[in-house]
């Protein structure tokens, strides 16, 4: 499949952070010397030491311009239209607690900017990220007050992976869906196959952000399987961030030839520096997927967003349509 049928080709995006997607050219702006260059960790071979370097580097970028429900809005209407070039339909977006926490933001002047952002023709679903550690005596209280918010769709424990998961998490993800709301969690990056199994059984999720270790046990691939539990995988950065070597020994094709659901996703371009079409040309140029390989994916996104049936056939009809159009199907 050429790159322009990559690009353009209807589908879902599932992992993708806000604030690590913020357009560098908005760095430019604050501070024109400062940005000039372009950053070395976008170069392909560059690989981060540990994810605290990672995760200082994201920081020191994005807390610049995070600091108000204003450019929230004016950052995510840029994300929303970027991602809408790039053939996608439904989109699932988080924010940072940890963000807001630290910029004395309203979650809900956050979201409702954020969501006031969304392009006509496609649907954006918006989670709140909390570290294992976010649900804390500061911060609590503000977590708890969100499960309110109309425009927050669910959560998601993001950031390093501990070898725990916070006391706090079970009984929130608990009430966070009887509000209505959606929960995942990330686990599979750092810490092994346990981690994971540990994540579904004991919080409830059936997404899982990233995932890609599940290929170290042949059991945990099967519990994935049978649960039909999810694996939003980001193929740049498990390679920037050395939880795999290389595009040839990236699990993902193991992982969907063991019958796990799988989609494709960027996760913080901002700091990996790649485009959902270009990750979708190195799954196939360098981890061998076919062009039906390929379709799954997106096809598989699109069965498992969170829309109504009516929606979900009308994403399908469109993918059948592009792909009959282009001799894929």
């Amino acid at each position: 499949m050429t790159r322009e049928l990559l690009k353009e080709m209807p589908k879902g995006e599932f992992h993708l952070h806000l604030e690590g997607s913020l357009p560098y050219s908005f760095l430019r702006e604050l501070d024109p010397v400062k940005f000039a260059e372009l950053p070395p960790f976008w170069n392909r071979d560059y690989r981060f030491a540990t994810f605290p370097d990672f995760d200082r580097e994201l920081l020191a970028m994005t807390g610049l311009w995070f600091t108000s429900p204003e450019r929230y809005h004016k950052a995510a209407k840029a994300v929303f239209d970027d991602a809408r070039e790039q053939g996608v339909l439904y989109l699932e977006t988080s924010i940072a607690s940890g963000c807001l926490e630290f910029g004395g933001l309203d979650i809900f002047e956050v979201c409702a900017a954020v969501k006031s952002a969304v392009p006509e023709g496609m649907t954006v679903k918006l989670f709140m990220g909390i570290h294992h550690s976010g649900y804390n005596e500061n911060y609590g209280k503000a977590l708890e007050e969100s499960l309110t918010c109309p425009n927050l769709d669910g959560y998601d424990i993001h950031g390093n992976e501990p070898d725990y998961l916070g006391d706090w998490a079970a009984d929130f993800y608990m009430r966070a869906r009887e509000a209505g709301k959606f929960t995942k969690c990330h686990a599979g990056e750092f810490m092994g196959p346990e981690f994971i199994e540990r994540a579904v059984s004991e919080l409830g999720v059936t997404r899982i952000e990233h995932g890609v270790r599940a290929v170290e046990s042949g059991e945990t691939m099967k519990f994935l399987a049978d649960g039909k539990v999810v694996l939003d995988v980001c193929p740049v950065s498990n390679i920037k961030l050395k939880v795999v070597s290389s595009f040839k020994e990236h699990p993902l094709k193991k992982l969907m030839a063991a019958g796990i659901i799988c989609t494709v996703n960027r996760d913080d371009p901002l700091i990996f520096g790649s485009t959902l079409e270009e990750e979708y040309h190195l799954v196939q140029e360098e981890m061998g997927l076919t062009d039906k390989e390929i379709i799954d994916l997106v096809r598989n996104g699109f069965r498992i967003a969170l829309v109504s049936e009516e929606q979900r056939r009308a994403y399908l009809k469109e993918l059948d349509l592009f792909l009959e159009k282009n001799s894929l199907n």
